[in-house]
């Protein structure tokens, strides 16, 4: 049987596409890539895709933007981690939210998986965020 290679692209609903996507292009250092409205439906997506084409983030605004805010408590996604490939660009990426005035939790130990460093912090829809290293071998 064909194995999965990684993730294609990741989508994530939002509230308002126009105050997210400028969030993630500043923060993540993603790329709009292409960008489509459905008029009838109330439906926004915003294709945004990393240096590289490592990954796809798709933001997706729906009609009923009137919903509670996101909780990872609730069935569906609890959060997002993304991986980097040392201790230094960890560091790198703390500077950088630092520099945006995002609100991170600093690097620490993760607790689920030993050896690992993980940096929290949330979108502007409180969507929770990580960046990862491993260790190294």
């Amino acid at each position: 049987m064909a194995k999965l290679m990684s993730v294609h692209h990741l989508a994530l609903t939002v509230t308002d596409v126009d105050r997210s996507v400028p969030w993630y292009v500043r923060v993540l250092d993603l790329e709009e890539v292409t960008r489509r409205e459905e008029p009838d439906t109330g439906l926004r997506k915003v294709v945004l895709r990393s240096a590289g084409d490592e990954f796809s983030v798709v933001l997706v605004q729906h009609a009923d933007t009137g919903r509670r805010g996101f909780d990872e408590r609730r069935t569906g996604l609890d959060h997002v981690a993304f991986r980097v490939h040392s201790a230094a660009e960890l560091a790198e990426w703390e500077s950088r939210l630092a520099e945006f005035g995002v609100s991170y939790v600093p690097v620490a130990p993760s607790r689920t998986f030993e050896g690992s460093r993980v940096i929290v912090f949330r979108d502007p829809d409180g969507i929770q965020l990580e960046i990862w290293t491993d260790p190294q071998l």
